[in-house]
């Protein structure tokens, strides 16, 4: 069958649900030539095979690249490739063990209890910035700097710093679209030559003066035995940056769309009728930013009597596992106070994302300081939304009071 998947159509990215309904309705796995990928777009199958062992997010922890059927990349994407393939979210155990073990120190909820004042003081101040000036672009000025501000401060990137951050995450997380050109890649390289760079000089200046910071933390630890190589210290505070605010900048201009084309429901939640946390779950489950989850096929899986052979890539489709009917009562309805929500958002097994609790706090803080200090928040134009698909959010929001 011809599949209705184009992500690289600007209609689909707008509203990519009702292509996924006639996935849904077409199987359980499909090939999608363009990617040369299976398509999974059924929640049971998404939130199983992300816990599956079969399966992974890189294969050389087992296999060569040759071993796998698979082409090296480029001597010539090597910057990127190495910062990228030495992150946590790309490696399988044992060093995907040994490096979460320590990262999760940073996201117990004692350290996110403690950073919740700073958190709310931080998302009051911005809010309060765009409401003397009348309104502005939301993305810019309160999504945007909130997430980068607490994770920035988490790592311990000083304040002037970090205007850098954003420039160098979104050039290199343009290499996580599906089928990246040339100039993508080249600017990804760049960026994380540059990135890499401006890491070990930071790494370096802490081992001379430590702070109360990760960086300080990974490098004590380092220095006790749990060893953390180099290129693992730069590639794990790189991924923590870019995940530490890519989703949760969009999670919010999307949630705050969401809202303003549901009225009713924005009027619910300003009046109060349903917890806020309750409703950033719901938002992040009815529009969430990251659409697709790629694994590795390890070992020969079957899904729906689709034999999926070793060496072939699944393409897990968040959006559509959210949007499933067989798991979420009236699917398509914005329901703020929806109770049972297991939403896969923020993936699920191993590569379960470190980050939720924090990213959680910084969106119930940015969307509680909206409500009470913009009551009259509404949007000056219907927003377009950026090229990408697997992280999808927009271009800008702009608002007024």
């Amino acid at each position: 069958m011809e599949l209705p998947f184009d992500p690289w159509s600007p209609g689909f990215v707008a509203d990519p649900y009702p292509a996924y309904a006639a996935l849904r309705a077409g199987g359980r796995a499909h090939w999608f030539a363009p990617t040369r990928q299976y398509l999974v777009p059924h929640h049971a199958d998404v939130s199983a095979l992300l816990r599956d062992r079969r399966l992974g997010r890189t294969y050389l922890h087992r296999f060569t690249h040759e071993e796998f059927g698979r082409t090296p990349p480029p001597a010539a994407h090597e910057p990127f490739t190495t910062l990228n393939g030495h992150g946590l979210l790309d490696l399988e155990g044992p060093d995907h063990t040994r490096i979460r073990r320590l990262v999760a120190k940073a996201f117990t909820p004692r350290t996110v209890e403690r950073l919740e004042p700073v958190v709310r003081r931080l998302a009051a101040e911005l809010v309060d910035g765009l409401v003397a000036d009348g309104g502005g672009d939301l993305l810019t000025r309160v999504a945007e700097p909130l997430p980068v501000a607490v994770i920035a401060e988490v790592l311990g990137i000083p304040a002037a710093d970090r205007p850098l951050l954003r420039p160098w995450s979104a050039a290199i997380c343009g290499m996580f679209e599906l089928n990246p050109d040339e100039e993508t890649a080249r600017r990804a390289v760049v960026a994380s030559t540059e990135f890499s760079a401006y890491l070990r000089e930071l790494i370096a200046r802490r081992r001379k003066e430590p702070g109360d910071d990760l960086v300080s933390a990974l490098i004590a630890a380092h220095d006790e035995g749990d060893r953390l190589t180099g290129q693992e210290m730069v590639s794990t505070c790189v991924l923590l940056l870019n995940a530490g605010h890519e989703a949760t900048v969009n999670s919010t201009v999307n949630g705050w769309w969401t809202l303003f084309r549901h009225p009713e429901r924005l009027a619910e939640l300003r009046a109060g009728e349903v917890p806020l946390s309750t409703a950033v779950e719901e938002l992040l489950r009815y529009d969430t930013p990251l659409q697709m989850f790629e694994r590795w096929v390890l070992d020969d899986i079957e899904i729906g009597g689709v034999v999926v052979p070793r060496g072939s890539e699944v393409a897990l489709l968040f959006g559509s596992a959210n949007r499933d009917p067989a798991r979420f009562d009236d699917p398509d309805r914005l329901d703020l106070a929806r109770a049972d929500n297991p939403h896969v958002s923020f993936g699920a097994g191993v590569h379960y994302c470190l980050g939720a609790p924090l990213a959680r706090l910084e969106l119930a803080a940015s969307f509680g300081a909206l409500l009470d200090r913009a009551p009259g928040l509404r949007p000056v134009e219907e927003p377009r939304w950026r090229p990408g698909y697997v992280i999808r959010g927009l271009e800008e929001l702009l608002v007024t009071l």
